[in-house]
Formats: structure tokens, sequence, C-alpha cells
């Protein structure tokens, strides 16, 4: 599992951390039902401390993107409430789109820029396929 920490970044480690590791499960690197590294294993590859990735795996755990199980550590399991995630994303997406605005960025650029992404995660996808 390919984790790097930008550690000049003004974003949090932890959430550096849950960011990549979502991530990493979109573009299905992870899949449903695989192993995280323990705390303890991912904080010494990364360099940083056990008590960080263990708020980001509880973080993960909670959004519902890992199950926490006391034999298997962190594993990934995407079960969501699809209703409440689309309430969780319209929240954050509010104050990108306020940001947006505040720039200039017109609602036409968000478009092309959602597109953009999914279709670079759709073509990541084909490649693993191939």
């Amino acid at each position: 599992m390919l984790i790097s920490i930008d550690f000049n970044s003004s974003e949090a480690i932890y959430v550096q951390l849950c960011d990549q590791i979502i991530y990493l499960i979109a573009n299905d690197d992870l899949k449903e039902g695989d192993s995280l590294p323990s705390v303890r294993d991912l904080a010494e590859a990364i360099g940083i401390n056990m008590h960080t990735v263990n708020k980001a795996y509880g973080i993960l755990r909670q959004e519902g993107y890992v199950k926490l199980d006391r034999r298997h550590g962190a594993v990934v399991s995407l079960e969501c409430n699809k209703s409440a995630e689309i309430q969780n994303l319209k929240n954050e997406l509010r104050n990108v789109v306020a940001r947006a605005s505040c720039r200039g960025i017109t609602r036409g650029d968000l478009r092309n820029i959602v597109d953009s992404l999914y279709d670079e995660l759709e073509t990541k996808m084909k490649k693993k396929v191939e």
C-alpha cells in the first residue's frame, strides 16, 4: 500500500492518511475485505505517531470505509447508507461550490473538473483490468 504524507502541508496528517486510503479504495487498489496494515506497522512505515494512524482508522470506521476487527485489524468495508452519504457529500460540496464561486469558477468549470476526475478513476480501473 503506497501512502505518502506531506509533512509540510497545512492539512493534518490524519486527514491526508484518510484521504489517501479512500483514494486507494476508489482506485481499486484496496478492495472490500482487504486488511489494512496494523496501526503500528503503518505508523512505522510512514514515520508518524501510532495515535495518528489510530485516529485515521477511527474516522474511516465512522465514515463506513473500514470495519475494525479484533482478530484482523482494520478491514475495508464499503457498507453505507446511500442517502446519508449523499447528504454528507452535499454538505462538503457546498463549501467547494462557495469557494469556486468566490474565485469566478463557473458551474460548467466544476462539472468539467468532476467529469475529468471520474474519467481519471475509470481510466486507472480499466488499465488494471487489462
